[in-house]
């Protein structure tokens, strides 16, 4: 087989350019901005850097528990008993965020996600993490394992609260690509991340009723200074400072955006150096999408195929992000393959990769992927197609 490059005649136009660039600068340890289609990075300081994620590691507590109803093990309405570890007289959670919950009560899947979320509760993450691995210490090993399944080779856990532990690093660059597998993976949950008050309504103690009625916001602050942020979570401790992994949509363009070790009063002021950056990326750079999955890329010839042509798509949307000074132009985009593609070719199926170059050099890639299935003839009709050809008719 020969390699092949089917290229796409593509034109666009160059936007204006700003009389003057925005830069962003923060004091943030840590920091790292992403394109949620292309997968650019805009900004980054110190994003492969491991630092103590605090309550930001709970977006992989929350992971591990989205496949289990995602698979259809859990449903959102069972519940999950609290015991004496997540109970709210214990000393491990009097400092720390939480539910306020009560050994022997039972607590619904949807609550202990929302409390997760909006009240960041540590106590929930226990009760997560006992009824699906037996104990907090086993857990850590499905999150451990989970990381390594999304890519995420740095990250290690020493809990599934996020509270200090020597095990639980994390970096800017692998909380982006957790948030992105979050948003993609489960549509169907997702939303629940942009709820911006919450009212626990099962306390068992006076205590903790009077506690609840001054923690129903969400930590998030984003979600109210910013039209179209729609998630993720926030962290702080006294040492490693504040942190939060947001979300945005503008203009129908996401940004994922991870701050870690911000020095600042509060989560309101997080939340502005969120913004400020979030705003950057959107004000200095453009994105263009150009296949999303399920579009039609190209026809690809296949070789013993009950069809002549496989009809190719992409396996993750395919996108450009460039400076918006620059503009979007001179893209030329093409898929290399071995032609002819030999059947059986399963839907799914890597057949190639589809490039984007600028100026000739290569901007974005992706794997072009079969979207259907054709399957391969029969026995005698591969004899009478070799023959067909030997005599030059096919």
């Amino acid at each position: 087989m020969k390699k092949f490059v089917f290229s796409f005649s593509l034109l666009f136009i160059t936007c204006g350019v700003f009389a003057a660039e925005p830069t962003f600068s923060t004091n943030a340890k840590s920091a790292f901005l992403v394109d949620y289609d292309s997968g650019a990075e805009i900004y980054s300081k110190n994003a492969d850097v491991l630092m103590a994620p605090s309550s930001m590691l709970k977006l992989m507590t929350l992971a591990v528990l989205f496949d289990e109803i995602k698979a259809g093990n859990i449903k959102m309405t069972d519940t999950f008993p609290v015991s004496e570890n997540a109970d709210y007289k214990n000393p491990l959670w009097y400092p720390a965020s939480k539910i306020c919950l009560s050994a022997g009560q039972t607590v619904s899947v949807k609550d202990l996600i929302l409390g997760l979320i909006v009240l960041s509760g540590g106590d929930a993450s226990v009760v997560v993490a006992e009824k699906l691995a037996g104990n907090e210490n086993a857990f850590t090993g499905m999150m451990q394992a989970k990381a390594h399944a999304l890519g995420m080779e740095k990250s290690t856990f020493g809990n599934a609260s996020g509270l200090p532990h020597p095990n639980n690093l994390m970096t800017s660059r692998e909380l982006a690509i957790l948030a992105n597998h979050i948003i993609s993976d489960y549509p169907d949950i997702y939303p629940l991340f942009s709820t911006r008050r919450y009212e626990f309504n099962d306390y068992k103690t006076e205590w903790c009723r009077d506690w609840g009625k001054t923690h129903t916001v969400n930590y998030n602050k984003l979600l109210f200074v910013m039209s179209g942020a729609d998630g993720l979570k926030t962290g702080h401790t006294d040492e490693g400072g504040y942190g939060v992994v947001a979300s945005s949509i503008v203009g129908g363009r996401r940004l994922i955006g991870v701050i870690n070790g911000f020095r600042g009063k509060g989560h309101d002021a997080l939340a502005a150096e969120m913004k400020k950056m979030m705003n950057f990326g959107y004000t200095t750079t453009m994105n263009k999408v150009f296949y999303r999955p399920g579009d039609e890329v190209a026809k690809l010839p296949t070789w013993y195929g009950t069809q002549d042509f496989v009809v190719t798509t992409v396996a993750k949307p395919f996108a450009i992000t460039v400076p918006k000074k620059d503009g979007v132009k001179d893209v030329r985009v093409i898929a290399v393959y071995d032609s002819p593609i030999p059947a059986t070719i399963h839907a799914g199926d890597k057949i190639g990769k589809i490039i984007a170059q600028q100026n000739g050099k290569e901007i974005a890639s992706g794997d072009l992927v079969a979207r259907d299935t054709v399957k391969r003839v029969q026995f005698l009709r591969r004899v009478w197609r070799n023959i067909m050809v030997l005599v030059g008719i096919k």
